[in-house]
Formats: C-alpha cells, sequence, structure tokens
C-alpha cells in the first residue's frame, strides 16, 4: 500500500467537503474524520454518558446537540469529551490509512490527528467570509447568533500555521479556492502538482 497521505482541511464551510466528493472521483480514497468522530460517540457512548450524564441521551443514543451545548465554550468539558474520543478516532485513522493507497484525510482540526506529522501534503480549501456565512445559514439553519459564535469558536489562522508548527517539516500547502466557479480546474492543477511530486 503507499505511504503518501495528503491532508484536507479549511474553515467552517468553506467547502472541503465538496473538494473531498471531486477528490474521490478522481481515484482518491478519502477519510472523513468529522463523521468518523459521530462513529466514535456511538462506540465510546458508555464512557461519555458517565462523563455527561444522561441528560444528554435520547432513543437510545448520545445527542450530539446536547453534547455540544455541555461542551461549547468549556474548555475542561470540551477536553474530557477529547480524552475519551481522540484515541480511538486516532487509532481508526491509522488503521484505514494503512489499508488505503492514495489517502486524503478530510478533517477541521487536522493539526490534532495523530497522523498529522506523516503528511506528505496539505490541502487547504479556502472560501470568502461572507461566502462561508451564507453557506452555513442555509446548511445548518442556526440563528445568526450560533453561526457567528462557531467562526469566531475556530482558530482562523490555522490553515495558514499549520504546516510551520514544525520547521524541518518539507510537506506542501496547496491553497484550493472555492469561490465561484472552475472548482473542479483548479482541483485538476493540484492533483497535477500532487502527481508529479508525490509520484502517486
Amino acid at each position: 500500500m503507499s505511504e503518501r497521505i495528503i491532508g484536507l482541511t479549511g474553515l467552517y464551510c468553506a467547502g472541503k467537503n465538496h473538494v473531498a466528493e471531486i477528490l474521490v472521483k478522481k481515484g482518491f480514497a478519502v477519510l472523513d474524520v468529522d463523521k468518523l468522530g459521530h462513529t466514535v460517540i456511538e462506540m465510546e457512548q458508555t464512557a461519555i454518558v458517565e462523563r455527561f450524564g444522561r441528560g444528554i441521551m435520547e432513543r437510545g443514543r448520545v445527542n450530539r446537540r446536547l453534547l455540544g451545548e455541555k461542551v461549547f465554550g468549556r474548555p475542561t468539558e470540551l477536553a474530557a469529551l477529547e480524552a475519551i474520543i481522540h484515541p480511538r478516532v486516532n487509532t481508526l485513522i491509522e488503521d484505514w490509512a494503512a489499508r488505503n493507497e492514495n489517502c486524503v484525510v478530510n478533517a477541521a482540526l487536522l493539526h490534532r490527528t495523530s497522523i498529522f506529522p506523516r503528511l506528505d501534503a496539505v490541502l487547504v480549501v479556502k472560501s470568502p467570509l461572507f461566502v462561508r456565512l451564507i453557506r452555513a445559514k442555509r446548511r445548518d439553519r442556526l440563528p445568526w447568533f450560533s453561526i457567528i459564535r462557531r467562526f469566531r469558536s475556530q482558530n482562523f489562522s490555522f490553515p495558514f500555521k499549520l504546516l510551520y508548527k514544525d520547521a524541518e517539516n518539507k510537506r506542501g500547502i496547496y491553497i484550493i479556492n472555492n469561490a465561484g466557479r472552475k472548482l473542479e480546474k483548479r482541483i485538476n492543477k493540484v492533483v497535477e502538482k500532487l502527481n508529479c511530486i508525490l509520484s502517486l
């Protein structure tokens, strides 16, 4: 199996999942870490309920919205949840990458994954702020106050700093502008560069 692993990230509603769909059509194996996290919540339900109480349960399952309300804006509670979830998520990511070729790990918090130090390249999806706001409103149908809170909770400089965390890291960062038309054409150019540099 290939040892080439690419990261895909972007800010809230930048459109990284749309980019991921196009990469799948081009033959890449893409893992959605956000969806994987939902699966792990079910796998770790007993530990989560023990920590946060049965008030987060609905119809026999953890209600992610109620769980989110428990941890949003509360660093101690969020850290407790991450301590339960992240080890299993990282194990599943590593197992998946070992079984697939031309891997793309799609994660908003890419730098928090255990596979981050081994990435050969990172694709960062960008969109203008007003475009992301409109997408968020249409997709999540939340009050504007809640959307703004989500935007503010994310580190806006993260996509541009993540590759410079380790000065000796030689991987490349590729910006994909997801605004307007010709997105697939932009992705094709990036894929061509990756094919040359990584010999995928």
